[in-house]
């Protein structure tokens, strides 16, 4: 007589189960993923440019040091937190690494200023975006600024306000920080008005609330 085959143990079978049933959920999510991204491209991009964020977030979160003594020399002038004007400085030229320090909408130098922004809005031209036609010694012209009430401030008294200066534009964001509320604890609302976007300011909140726990942990 032939001997009967023995099937696989109940715990042989049970141990497979257990492996398949995550392959299977892994399976099921890609599925769903790939089949929404189709019907529906922008989940995809917007899945994708959260996973960049997150990343992006957690890659550069050191302050430069020869920085620091710059924010906190223009924190104190004008009565905002240093860590607040790191935040600004990490989210517009990511330290000044960016180059050019230039945007494509005309924004300049190490902290993102608007020519008229700068200068001052009631300087002739001065609309829409702020870029402006403002001729470059004008542009860095302290009386200038004065006059037409910009924000730009001569840090290290060369006689000029220069965006592309780090000291210059530091204390020009000080400036525009502390006199839109920052000074008087109004952070977000001074953020706003930095660059008037609800995303802008959860970015540099977030490295704002990163370096004061840095701060505050003494690193």
């Amino acid at each position: 007589m032939k001997k009967k085959k023995k099937g696989l143990s109940i715990k042989t079978k049970l141990f497979m189960i257990v492996l398949l049933i995550p392959i299977a959920v892994v399976t099921f999510t890609l599925s769903a993923i790939i089949w929404t991204g189709i019907q529906n491209p922008d989940v995809l991009k917007k899945s994708a440019s959260t996973l960049l964020e997150f990343q992006d977030r957690h890659t550069a979160t050191v302050i430069p040091e020869e920085y620091i003594p710059i924010y906190k020399a223009a924190a104190e002038e004008y009565g905002v937190p240093w860590t607040l004007l790191a935040a600004h400085h990490r989210i517009e030229t990511r330290f000044s690494t960016m180059d050019p320090l230039l945007s494509p909408v005309g924004a300049e130098g190490h902290m993102q200023f608007m020519p008229c922004t700068f200068v001052g809005w009631s300087y002739p031209g001065c609309e829409g975006l702020g870029k402006g036609d403002i001729p470059e010694k004008e542009k860095t012209n302290p009386a200038i600024i004065k006059k037409h009430g910009g924000y730009g401030v001569d840090a290290n008294g060369d006689g000029k306000a220069d965006p592309f200066d780090i000291e210059d534009a530091i204390f020009s964001a000080a400036n525009y920080l502390s006199r839109s509320g920052a000074a008087d604890g109004k952070i977000k609302e001074a953020i706003f008005l930095y660059n008037r976007s609800d995303k802008y300011v959860e970015d540099v909140m977030w490295f704002y609330n990163e370096f004061e726990n840095q701060r505050q942990d003494g690193k």
